[in-house]
This record gives C-alpha cells, sequence and structure tokens, in this order.
C-alpha cells in the first residue's frame, strides 16, 4: 500500500486549515496549523512542495490565495494576536474611514507583554490596560480598535486634523459609533482631542 505525506503525518485537517486561514487573507501562524494536525516538518514539507509560502517566522500562507490590499495588516498582526488590536493610523484603513493608507502598520498591545516579534514596516503601541470587548470589533478575523478610540487614537497621535475630522464624520454618518462615546474617548486625551471632535461633530450633527 502506498501512502502520502499527509499519512504519515497523522492526516492533517486541510480544509479546516483553509477555511480558517480564508477569514485572515489567506495566512495562518505554526500554532494555528498544529491545532488542525500540521507538525513543523509537514508546514516544512508543503512549503518547498510550493503550496504554503512561509512570510515570516511563525507565519505561513496559501501561495495561491488572491491578494487584496491590506493584507499586510493582517499578516503583522498575526504575529501579535491575540491580544493585540490594529489600531492608530492603520485602524481607519480597516474599518473604512479614510482614504490615507498609512505607510506603516499600527498595532496596539498590553504594555505587560515582554516578548514581541520585531517586525519591519510594524509600530507597536502599548497601553496599560488589555483591550476590553468594548475597545475592539472584528474586520477580517482582525482584532481592530472600534470607531471611538481609532478615531481618538489618531488624533492623539497628531494625524492631520482633516483626516480625523473626517473619519469622524463618517463614523456618525455611517451609524458605526454615537457622538457620546466619540466624546467619552476623547475626554481621557486632553483638550486638543476633544476640541477637534467636537469640531467633527458640530458638523456631522
Amino acid at each position: 500500500m502506498l501512502f502520502g505525506i499527509d499519512d504519515i503525518f497523522d492526516r492533517p485537517d486541510h480544509e479546516a486549515l483553509f477555511v480558517m486561514a480564508g477569514t485572515q487573507a489567506g495566512c495562518f501562524t505554526a500554532s494555528q496549523a498544529a491545532a488542525q494536525g500540521f507538525s513543523s516538518a509537514l508546514l516544512s514539507h508543503h512549503v518547498r512542495s510550493g503550496r504554503f509560502a512561509r512570510i515570516a517566522r511563525g507565519l505561513y500562507r496559501f501561495r495561491d490565495y488572491p491578494v487584496q490590499p491590506g493584507d499586510e495588516i493582517v499578516a503583522a498582526w498575526l504575529r501579535q494576536a491575540p491580544e493585540a488590536g490594529v489600531s492608530h493610523e492603520s485602524a481607519p484603513q480597516v474599518l473604512d474611514l479614510a482614504d490615507v493608507i498609512a505607510d506603516r502598520v499600527h498595532l496596539t498591545v498590553p504594555r505587560s507583554r515582554r516578548r514581541l516579534v520585531p517586525q519591519d514596516g510594524v509600530v507597536i503601541h502599548t497601553t496599560t490596560h488589555a483591550l476590553e470587548s468594548g475597545d475592539v470589533v472584528t474586520r477580517r478575523g482582525m482584532r481592530v480598535t472600534a470607531p471611538a478610540r481609532t478615531i481618538a487614537d489618531v488624533a492623539a497621535a497628531g494625524v492631520a486634523p482633516d483626516q480625523a475630522t473626517a473619519a469622524a464624520r463618517a463614523a456618525i454618518a455611517r451609524g458605526m459609533t454615537p457622538p457620546s462615546l466619540l466624546r467619552e474617548a476623547a475626554a481621557i486625551r486632553g483638550r486638543r482631542v476633544q476640541r477637534l471632535v467636537e469640531a467633527a461633530l458640530s458638523g456631522a450633527v
């Protein structure tokens, strides 16, 4: 009887891995693959065969999965998941609240994390409090800071006022966040952010 590579490695679940990767721009981590029965040796085999592409240490992609704008954000987030959240200048892009594409991927992680994976083209922001359920939404399988927090974050970070204002007005117009949440998020970031948010709201309500 002839045996294939999958028989040697206890029949990993290719379909389950593909379905999972489909929610993550075709990407998956080594730990996610291991949960579906893929050993490191089997991952290496599929990289050599051309089925998988190794993006970075511990991160892979189905080689033939269609490429879409923003895939680099998904890949960067996966390397810091699950505690990380896409944030600051990258979050408006994912939430479709801005026309400007950030030149680097911005992520927020708890300050308590000690062993962060260094990544080129990625800016890591830290927070003393873990991102709670009310602070994030899910987009393309990623945790992304919710609209109110996103707008306050980009305003506090010094993004051009017109960009932050446009994002705030778009979020209100689409019903993505109520004005009260925007005001609450701005209140803890100082008067400059409060003034910007109030200016945005005056033209949106």
